[in-house]
């Protein structure tokens, strides 16, 4: 897995400081007033400051990085341009500030959540594990198959957090999504009679756009601020603190009963000169992946249509399924191969989302990088066009696979055909000294199953 626990995202700034200010007022990139980049991140930080004050900036960098550390989520420092080179103090025997410690859970309060959560999984019928984005955050999956393996609980996983274990283990159930995933998930999740959420965001997507049918009554939650127990909380005790105490608890193994298990990928077969389809390029996507692969999927079809797929090795699965943002996959690719090496991206991004930082391949050239992007050319925003169509879901039909010749770097292929997809693919795999770019026809109103019952369910709110 790659470590995204020990990576948290600091920005630094080159805002003018107190001095040049008040020397020229009216300055590149300023916009209404000096502090109104900082506003902005604050509201997208855990933790922000303005280092224009020489005696308090070491106490602030520790600050701000020591929230990263703990909180792990971003950070944001503006280093004023004029004041690069002012010295700070430092202690007199050189040594660094310490970053602050995390606080310690009240033990009282931790052992009667403890208590209270065992007793309601020992007593259940069929618990189950709901796991989300911050046990990856947080570097817990070990933790989370410790509890999983030794109690017997089946897990499930959440959009955001697809890939949060091997979806291959014989205790996975799949994703849950509420109404738009597969029935019996759904059914097993909903009906449960004690449903451990550990890390879960309550999100619109990971909540199936709403269609989530989930009793408080009989849920345990656990997250990195705070500990519920159906209708009561527990100050002071995390998601960390929880699930270790919870593990050394041991709750009892129990037989495991019949469950539902994600579908075996099919057999892939292509036909010569047969019309690519949506389902059909999932599939034997499916049947490509390895343990070396490590999957970057942008929203839409590739996202969506990707969830069904089944990835070998834990946190090898990585889309933006929290904001949904497009044009996520391609630069997301260059940070996952420089931080692992051994793997290699397989990108799966829209049309729409390649022309707005597709050529961010730029830099996958420059440093060499070598992550296969298959890009689904459906000839425009195929996830807005059910919801509400108009001219404003087309796009310049780019010729997506000559971007290579642009670059001079790289190699392009064109697939409309099953069979060219096989040769692409192949070609793909076989040289590993360079990144291709699959350009992958498909026809505007081909989609998959999961995307057609999002849109069909936003069509209606949109509708009304």
């Amino acid at each position: 897995m790659y470590k995204r626990q020990k990576s948290p995202v600091v920005v630094i700034s080159g805002a003018p400081g107190m001095n040049e200010r008040q020397r020229n007022p009216l300055l590149h990139h300023k916009v209404r007033d000096f502090d109104t980049q900082l506003k902005v991140f604050e509201q997208l930080t855990e933790a922000a400051t303005v280092l224009d004050n020489p005696q308090t900036a070491a106490r602030e960098i520790d600050r701000v990085l020591s929230a990263a550390v703990r909180h792990k989520r971003p950070v944001y420092i503006e280093l004023p341009r004029d004041m690069v080179n002012a010295p700070i103090p430092w202690p007199a025997s050189g040594a660094a500030h310490s970053a602050r410690p995390s606080p310690e859970p009240d033990p009282i309060a931790l052992r009667e959540a403890v208590a209270e959560a065992l007793a309601r999984i020992n007593a259940a019928e069929r618990p189950v594990i709901l796991a989300d984005i911050e046990l990856q955050r947080f570097g817990l999956q070990d933790e989370l198959m410790r509890l999983v393996e030794g109690s017997n609980i089946p897990v499930a996983a959440t959009i955001l957090s697809k890939s949060v274990v091997r979806e291959d283990h014989p205790l996975y159930l799949g994703v849950y999504e509420g109404a738009m995933g597969r029935q019996e998930v759904t059914d097993y999740i909903e009906g449960s009679d004690c449903l451990i959420m550990l890390g879960v965001f309550l999100t619109d997507v990971n909540l199936g756009i709403f269609t989530a049918q989930l009793d408080p009554a009989r849920i345990i939650s656990a997250t990195s601020e705070r500990l519920s127990i159906r209708y009561h909380t527990y100050d002071g005790v995390t998601l960390a603190d929880f699930l270790t105490a919870l593990i050394a608890a041991q709750p009892a193994q129990r037989a495991l009963g019949p469950i539902p298990h994600p579908p075996t990928p099919p057999e892939c077969f292509p036909a010569p000169g047969k019309p690519l389809s949506v389902r059909y390029l999932f599939e034997r996507l499916n049947q490509f992946l390895d343990d070396s692969t490590a999957v970057l999927a942008d929203p839409g079809d590739a996202m969506f249509a990707g969830i069904d797929m089944t990835i070998h090795c834990a946190s090898e699965f990585s889309s933006p399924a929290y904001y949904t943002s497009l044009g996520y996959a391609v630069p997301a690719a260059i940070g996952v191969q420089l931080a692992r090496p051994d793997l290699r991206p397989l990108v799966l991004v829209g049309d729409g989302a390649f022309q707005m930082t597709g050529m961010e391949l730029s830099t996958v050239a420059r440093f060499g990088l070598t992550p296969i992007v298959v890009v689904l050319n459906n000839e425009g925003y195929g996830t807005e066009r059910p919801m509400l169509d108009g001219r404003f879901n087309d796009i310049l039909n780019w010729r997506y696979s000559e971007i290579t010749r642009v670059l001079g770097a790289g190699r392009g292929h064109h697939a409309g055909t099953e069979d060219e997809l096989e040769e692409a693919l192949l070609a793909a795999r076989a040289d590993r000294d360079t990144f291709h770019v699959i350009e992958v026809r498909l026809a505007p109103d081909d989609r998959s199953e999961a995307l057609n019952r999002l849109t069909a369910a936003l069509a209606q709110r949109v509708r009304a």
